[in-house]
């Protein structure tokens, strides 16, 4: 059963993800602006029933994406107290993010 799947596992801010063309991945936030063009380095390679994971192979394969937009993450709110002692603190945080769509893997 041969199946004509393209997708790559890329690197991108710290973390791992599942890409395939046309797809949209929100990263950590990079620094490019809206439109820009920006290139992925690949992990592993998955193309029908052949799979790629040599670093010698993976260094010509290019995963190439398109900066949608900035965004920000939901709100998380950070709440410290310690009991009998009157502290009390509160603090809020909100990701910075890049929206990415995927536009080629060669």
């Amino acid at each position: 059963m041969s199946s004509n799947v393209v997708y790559a596992i890329v690197k991108a801010g710290g973390r791992q993800e599942k890409v395939a063309v046309g797809d949209v991945v929100v990263v950590d936030r990079l620094a490019a602006q809206a439109g820009a063009t920006v290139e992925l380095p690949a992990l592993l390679l998955v193309d029908g029933d052949k799979v790629t994971t040599d670093a010698a192979a993976l260094a010509a394969i290019t995963v190439t994406a398109e900066v949608v937009r900035d965004e920000k993450g939901p709100k998380i709110d950070i709440l410290k107290y310690k009991n009998k002692t009157g502290y009390r603190k509160r603090q809020g945080h909100r990701q910075r993010l890049t929206r990415l769509k995927v536009t080629g893997i060669k």
